[in-house]
């Protein structure tokens, strides 16, 4: 499909759905995907859906999903979402939280949707890595871990952990995703499906959306940047950019120059410089924790970096 890297084989996700998990948060995760392998006529994505205990899981309405895969199993998986409501910071179970270790370990992507954060957190999986989660559940992130970079997001894509509130939120997580996996093109297509056809960018809703903030409605600037916002820390090349954007590596920084008053990477290193400054402000982490988290390869080229953008050391904003 348009603009993406091959995919030459189903991407295989697992929802690790917790008891009381919310129906919504659930199902706007994994429609998506079902709609994605309609509309191409062919698996593009396969499915498990993991219990915790016993051989189903069952939702906060009552909606029970039959297993075909348990916490604890060995599983050949890509992407592995732990979905869950409630009281997500009562679930206590150690066996499971060892499981996601030893999932994470074995290089899968590793996410929660709407309570599935605090579960990934409680497992020990989110330190070092920007997360957001559903309001509702902000306070336990809190109690767990005081220095987890937790923000007001829709979503997060942190190298590997992907974050989201919940809602209908995870439609627009599904978006980026399938945009990766299978170009903008076609994830229009699959958010046309539902209707979903104003898709908002993974820093939304409290902040205004790319339109406002940047004042342009170039759809290629707007591509640029909502990847650019998916890939902080861990940046994308010029030409890995564009290829995702769905141009080429010159049509982008003239679009950049013509809209912006920039050039393409300048705005990118800005937009990470902008995120540092905001963990400093927000977060007690380390100065090269923040750089790692940032995109920058050390402290040094992050303080250096961050000096000739706010003439100030990275320590001077915390005093």
């Amino acid at each position: 499909m348009d603009n993406a890297p091959p995919i030459s084989r189903p991407y295989r996700v697992a929802f690790v759905l917790v008891d009381g998990f919310a129906l919504m948060s659930y199902s706007a995760a994994m429609e998506p995907l079902r709609a994605a392998n309609l509309l191409a006529g062919e698996e593009l994505y396969a499915i498990d859906h993991v219990a915790v205990s016993g051989d189903k899981a069952v939702s906060s309405a009552g909606t029970e999903i039959p297993a075909t895969a348990h916490a604890g199993d060995v599983l050949d998986i890509d992407l592995l979402l732990v979905v869950a409501g409630g009281d997500p910071a009562r679930f206590d179970k150690p066996r499971v939280f060892q499981w996601l270790r030893q999932m994470a370990r074995r290089d899968v992507l590793i996410g929660g949707v709407s309570g599935g954060p605090v579960v990934l957190a409680r497992a020990g999986l989110m330190e070092g890595r920007r997360m957001t989660v559903h309001w509702e559940h902000a306070p336990a992130l809190a109690e767990i871990s005081p220095s987890l970079m937790v923000e007001r997001s829709l979503y997060v894509i942190d190298r590997d952990r992907v974050t989201c509130a919940g809602g209908i939120a995870p439609l627009d997580l599904m978006h980026a995703l399938i945009a990766m996996h299978h170009g903008h093109d076609f994830a229009r297509k699959v958010s046309d499906w539902f209707l979903h056809t104003e898709v908002r960018p993974s820093g939304g809703p409290q902040r205004a959306s790319l339109v406002e903030r940047y004042g342009t409605t170039s759809p290629m600037v707007i591509r640029a940047i909502e990847t650019m916002e998916n890939h902080i820390a861990e940046p994308l090349g010029l030409d890995a950019l564009a290829q995702r954007t769905g141009c080429g590596p010159r049509q982008l920084n003239r679009l950049f120059g013509d809209k912006l008053g920039t050039t393409t990477m300048a705005f990118y290193r800005e937009l990470r410089l902008q995120k540092a400054r905001n963990l400093l402000a927000q977060t007690t982490l380390s100065i090269t924790e923040i750089a790692l988290a940032t995109g920058f390869s050390n402290s040094a080229h992050f303080s250096d970096a961050f000096r000739r953008k706010y003439a100030a050391a990275p320590s001077a904003m915390r005093r």
